[in-house]
């Protein structure tokens, strides 16, 4: 038997050589991890185990990748001891580390962050542009399970590469799919009763798919230990995520009020004709929206292309924020 420190500086075990193997072979630990064998109290590599040398061959030796490290052996009991902590999320401290992160590794992020970007584009392809913009957005926890391992990987100091963006779809597949979507779908439908449940569901949800792809919790798990914890600092994360998104903000908000403002002529050439019937209205208003599309279709890809240039620095901020919820108590943030 065997204890193991993971990827997050967790201590883990005692685990049989059996299960340390499956995680090597999954890439949750690697060469470097330290493991201790039961009755002995030196910490060594796994590399320094014979036993593990096969394993980590197959894995490709001891500088392979690894992973955030394994999920909590008793996620009941590792939830609880979440739950008892008092959350702290100090925005400037968050936007700071984010914006160092990035400096360091701006090619590494803004590789994984592009290669997730590129696939979202498929809704300006003309005709199916709205199915397969459908098809995406219930993907989209899978997409962004892998994108939130990466830059969680590279706060680390863990070894990872842009490729691993698309890590979702063999960690926790089902559970990242359930968790974005519905998550996301549920806050939607908040809105049909008031904007204030779909705000308070948007912030308080937005940690479920990192849990899941993360500590692979079972997605509602994930959505409701989510929903828990960021109540307590609700008002600090939604600060954060405008602060973060900022430029996405602002540039959805001018196409919506350049959009707007291309409709007021026609409205007020409807308002001076008086009155009309409603077939002659609408006519009008669909000849106005085709005309405005080729514009309106500029200004989403411009919008679009906001997000991918903010995407680095504002996932940095979350993934920070994250580590002081849910990752070990150091005193950097007890």
């Amino acid at each position: 038997m065997y204890r193991i420190i993971g990827g997050d500086q967790r201590e883990y075990g005692p685990v049989s050589g059996e299960e340390i193997g499956r995680w090597i072979s999954e890439g949750r630990l690697n060469g470097r991890s330290l493991a201790q064998s039961e009755g002995v109290a030196d910490w060594k590599p796994l590399s320094e185990f014979p036993e593990f040398a096969d394993a980590l061959g197959l894995q490709g030796g001891p500088g392979a990748p690894a992973a955030g490290g394994p999920p909590p052996m008793h996620p009941e009991a590792w939830t609880a001891e979440i739950l008892a902590r008092e959350p702290q999320v100090r925005v400037g401290d968050c936007l700071s580390r984010s914006w160092q992160l990035m400096t360091k590794n701006f090619g590494l992020l803004l590789g994984a962050c592009a290669a997730i970007w590129a696939i979202s584009l498929c809704q300006f392809v003309p005709i199916v542009g709205p199915l397969l913009s459908l098809v995406y957005q219930v993907m989209a926890g899978a997409f962004y399970g892998g994108l939130y391992l990466v830059f969680l990987k590279t706060l680390r100091g863990e070894r990872t590469n842009a490729g691993e963006a698309f890590s979702g779809f063999n960690v926790a597949f089902g559970q990242l799919v359930l968790a974005g979507f519905l998550s996301s779908l549920l806050a939607k439908i908040g809105v049909c009763f008031c904007i204030l449940p779909w705000a308070y569901l948007s912030v308080a949800w937005v940690f479920c798919v990192p849990l899941v792809a993360d500590k692979r919790l079972e997605f509602w798990s994930a959505m409701e230990l989510s929903r828990k914890v960021v109540t307590k600092v609700w008002f600090q994360m939604l600060a954060l995520i405008v602060v973060a998104f900022l430029p996405v903000v602002l540039a959805g908000l001018y196409a919506r009020l350049k959009i707007g403002a291309s409709l007021i002529p026609t409205i007020e050439h409807m308002a001076s004709a008086g009155p009309q019937d409603i077939g002659r209205m609408m006519q009008t208003m669909m000849q106005t929206m085709m005309r405005l599309s080729a514009s309106t279709v500029a200004l989403s890809f411009v919008s679009h292309f906001v997000l991918l240039l903010n995407l680095p620095f504002a996932m940095g901020a979350l993934m920070s924020a994250y580590e002081n919820l849910f990752g070990p108590r150091t005193p950097a943030n007890t």
